[in-house]
């Protein structure tokens, strides 16, 4: 066992930290894929208004009429409508799926140059390790250990580097 004055004499292994969301935003195909995701939310969300005015307007006719509709056809329609119903619950949740999945695919490349960029660096100087600082996973870091990578990454990003 070292005595613990000479383990406070020797070096700490040094590591650099960065945020990934601030890098990413800063590679250039990233404001290309926000594009493609938001273009792609908007088809999605006009459809589910298409289908939820859809909905309320059956809806209103099924109001307007269902003093006059003799029992079995009074069935059918409130089954039309929970079909209807239960179709829109399950397009809205397939389009959240569709969207997020979308999107891990547009950031994917996004993702892998910065985390290439970071990689590089982290071999170049040394580092024992690098740490991604993003939501608050890092609230306290010694400058004297640790370095900051985030400009150097995005000097690196900026020259196109991998």
């Amino acid at each position: 066992m070292i005595p613990f004055a000479a383990r406070a004499q020797q070096a700490l292994p040094k590591f650099g930290y960065f945020n990934l969301s601030t890098l990413m935003k800063a590679v250039p195909e990233y404001s290309a894929a926000r594009k493609n995701i938001a273009d792609l939310r908007a088809k999605y969300d006009a459809e589910t208004k298409r289908s939820e005015d859809e909905f309320n307007k059956k809806y209103e006719e099924f109001l307007d009429g269902q003093r006059d509709f003799a029992p079995i056809i009074m069935q059918k329609r409130q089954a039309e409508l929970q079909d209807m119903m239960e179709r829109n619950v399950a397009f809205k949740k397939e389009a959240r799926r569709l969207l997020a999945e979308a999107e891990r695919d547009a950031m994917a490349p996004v993702k892998g140059k910065v985390l290439c960029a970071v990689r590089k660096l982290g071999q170049e100087r040394g580092y024992a390790f690098v740490l991604n600082a993003d939501g608050d996973a890092l609230p306290y870091v010694d400058a004297a250990c640790g370095d900051n990578l985030n400009d150097a990454a995005l000097s690196l990003l900026s020259k196109g580097g991998k």
